[in-house]
């Protein structure tokens, strides 16, 4: 197959479009590297999911984007905004501070190949794998922090349990903790609308095989869905029917589930996380759980409003998740030291 494997230098940053990753059971992932220019040893916020990371945010989030943008001028500002992906940094926000930035295609998604089995501990695994291979690489310092918002967030939870040594911190980011109860079987009830439409409209429309009859990407010209384009049958065949998996298992008890769920008694790693007042249904249960059961000794929680992917990107977001990282991957004095345990945003009529 015909990978990128470029490295360039583009908007001050040298990007490495399409490095591989080779995971446990010899699979290729493939992801890029946004990192400073000079040489030298840096800490790296990674995320790993399926939307994929050639996909530019407004080719599939238009209404997201520009509403995002109009209320919140912030935003795009300071940035050519070439690099923006739905739900995880935009690097030219980032990499001038002094870190590098990773993002991974999952297995089956994007450039990766291999068979999409959403939130298995196959991609908590693989998720692992990753965090130790960047913390090896001559350009890292060995410090590595998960970032990211909905998808990003919700499998750092099931990575952090599985312990890998080079991560340092994690930022879950409006992120559900428990599939079943937060997602698919609200008090036992089968919950349709989530599993279905969301899988159909954003994961499958990016899942590697696409090639050609998926979207090209703004950011180098190349297919988002790698370079080979399959029938829809052969798609069918290397994807789990997320839908199907969810209805046919209705009891927390099956090994579908308990295999998603983190040990949380193994959650040591320090954590920051970030919740949406909105979202009732999928993430605010999650983040409030996963802050009150895991086991790390160092762990924050805020809350904050409006809507479910804007705050990550605003002034706001950004300068939370820099003082955390910064305190965490740089040993800086970031003021992080005095960030309250527990940060609410109280609501009034009007």
């Amino acid at each position: 197959m015909d990978y990128r494997e470029k490295s360039e230098i583009r908007d001050g940053m040298r990007i490495d479009w399409d490095m591989p990753i080779t995971m446990d059971d010899g699979l290729v992932l493939r992801c890029d590297i946004y990192r400073p220019i000079a040489d030298g040893k840096y800490p790296v916020i990674m995320t790993y999911g399926p939307y994929g990371k050639w996909l530019h945010f407004e080719d599939l989030y238009k209404d997201q984007w520009r509403r995002m943008c109009a209320d919140h001028p912030d935003v795009p500002a300071g940035s050519t905004n070439k690099y923006q992906c739905w739900e995880v940094v935009d690097p030219e926000k980032w990499v001038p501070d002094g870190y590098v930035c990773i993002r991974v295609d999952s297995r089956g998604a994007g450039r990766s190949p291999g068979v999409i089995d959403i939130w298995s501990l196959r991609e908590a695994r693989d998720l692992a794998q990753c965090v130790e291979w960047a913390g090896a690489q001559e350009w890292s310092n060995g410090r590595i922090g998960l970032n990211g918002i909905s998808y990003y967030a919700q499998n750092q939870w099931q990575a952090a349990a599985l312990q890998p040594r080079h991560l340092a911190a994690i930022c879950t980011w409006e992120g559900a903790a428990d599939f079943y109860r937060d997602m698919a079987h609200h008090g036992g009830i089968f919950c349709r609308g989530f599993v279905q439409d969301w899988s159909k409209a954003q994961v499958y429309t990016v899942q590697n095989g696409r090639g050609t009859r998926g979207f090209k990407s703004r950011m180098n010209g190349d297919w988002v869905s790698g370079p080979e384009t399959l029938s829809e049958e052969q798609l069918g065949g290397t994807r789990r029917d997320f839908y199907e998996d969810c209805i046919s298992r209705k009891l927390a008890s099956d090994e579908y589930w308990r295999s998603r769920m983190p040990d949380w008694s193994k959650i040591k790693t320090p954590l920051f996380s970030a919740a949406n007042w909105g979202g009732q249904g999928l993430h605010p249960r999650g983040n409030f759980e996963g802050f009150v059961r895991a086991a790390s000794q160092q762990k924050w929680l805020e809350c904050h409003g409006s809507e479910h992917w804007t705050h990550f990107y605003t002034d706001y977001g950004v300068a939370l998740q820099k003082s955390f990282f910064g305190h965490f991957l740089k040993g800086e004095d970031t003021g992080w030291s005095k960030q309250p345990k527990v940060l609410l945003q109280v609501r009034h009529p009007g």
